[in-house]
């Protein structure tokens, strides 16, 4: 039997490691402490974090703004956009893809039970065994995590670890709220509701147009690029004027500055208007994908949808109490066949789907680098939505 020799024995694990903690829940404000170093047991493996993307979901888990979440717990590590490099397995656990030294991503979902009726359906976000990364469970944040060797996601060669880090939960976000969006490219879909090529001219759906809500922020960018390169769908950007050259350049085909139209129900009107009016024969979009977590942009959305068109919501407004959607009755979803639905972040196959975009060029996270000791910063910078893209927390940095 081979004996461990220093040039094949994995290199020893420290006792100890940095990571950013919330260390006053309900207020923006981060800490960089030292914590001990967990050790992987049976099922698990410990992951060496090189880089973390930071969510809008961070943010409002920090400030307990989800009122229909439990409180975060003071001295949370956050973050669930984790990748890193696999250091140690747990006793008596292995994986037939994964070794030591593999490169894996942490997602907002880190575990599942595995065994109920949503886990069977690849509805992970339902699992009611679930635990989430960064939220009563140690994130991303820090420099070295335990995760389930059955649940972290392989990182193609050739991304790079930054740029693929928002993917984990952005990326996976978005592509599934597009898939379940019913917005299609071209065929058409026969008897069996089977999406195909229409050689026949039958029902044509021809890049269908969408609209992308938040459409330079951190999912909003995610989503142009998806729908525009990597679905055919036609897009139309809603953002801040300043964003505009950037969601243009990811491939959206109009871009409307929501700045630019009254916040009334005269504006809304208005600016449902002109968005109409850049779709085929002005009938609407066929889905419009709700990034921004803002109820005002909830408020515009049905208005831009044609019949028989789909609101997709993503982003989660925060604080105060619930906001209905306006419009959103009876008589007018049934008379314009339309469907609302809502999409929590996505499955395992969906998360190497999105990473396999990115592997062939479907898909880049525009993003900025910043040290642990930034982190209160970013979420500054979100606070006051001057983040083009994403941030990304660099751990090997001060």
């Amino acid at each position: 039997m081979a004996s461990s020799t220093p040039e094949n024995a994995p290199p020893p694990l420290p006792t100890h490691h940095r990571a950013i903690i919330y260390d006053k829940p309900g207020h923006n404000s981060t800490a960089v402490v030292t914590v001990p170093t967990p050790r992987p047991s049976t099922g698990e493996l410990l992951v060496k974090i090189t880089h973390s993307g930071v969510c809008s979901s961070d943010h409002g888990l920090m400030l307990n703004t989800w009122s229909h979440l439990p409180p975060t717990p003071t001295g949370q590590i956050g973050g669930h956009e984790g990748i890193g490099h696999i250091v140690a397995f747990g006793p008596d656990t292995s994986h037939p893809n994964l070794r030591i030294g593999s490169r894996v991503g942490i997602k907002w979902i880190a575990s599942v039970c595995g065994s109920c009726i949503a886990c069977f359906a690849g509805r992970d976000s339902m699992c009611a065994g679930q635990k989430i990364s960064g939220f009563y469970t140690p994130g991303t944040f820090q420099e070295y995590v335990v995760a389930r060797a059955d649940y972290v996601t392989p990182i193609p060669e050739g991304v790079d670890s930054a740029m693929a880090a928002p993917l984990l939960c952005g990326g996976v976000t978005v592509y599934a709220g597009l898939k379940k969006s019913g917005a299609q490219a071209v065929g058409f879909v026969n008897p069996l509701g089977l999406l195909t090529v229409d050689w026949r001219g039958a029902n044509p759906r021809q890049g269908e147009w969408i609209v992308v809500s938040g459409a330079g922020g951190g999912l909003g960018h995610l989503a142009v690029q998806i729908a525009s390169k990597g679905m055919g769908l036609r897009v139309i950007g809603i953002d801040h004027g300043e964003k505009e050259a950037l969601v243009r350049s990811l491939g959206a085909e109009a871009f409307f500055d929501v700045t630019k139209y009254s916040r009334d129900r005269a504006g809304s009107e208005a600016l449902a208007a002109d968005v109409k009016a850049v779709t085929t024969q002005g009938m609407g979009a066929a889905s419009v994908i709700v990034c921004a977590g803002a109820n005002a942009a909830y408020a515009q959305a049905l208005s831009f949808l044609g019949f028989g068109g789909s609101l997709v919501c993503l982003g989660f407004p925060e604080g105060g109490a619930p906001v209905p959607i306006p419009d959103a009755f009876p008589g007018n979803i049934i008379a314009r066949e339309l469907r609302i639905l809502g999409s929590a972040v996505g499955n395992r196959k969906e998360a190497i789907e999105a990473l396999e975009m990115a592997a062939r060029g479907v898909v880049k996270t525009h993003f900025v680098l910043e040290p642990p000791s930034k982190l209160t910063d970013v979420f500054e910078r979100m606070e006051k939505m001057e983040l083009k893209g994403r941030a990304v927390i660099d751990l090997g940095k001060d």
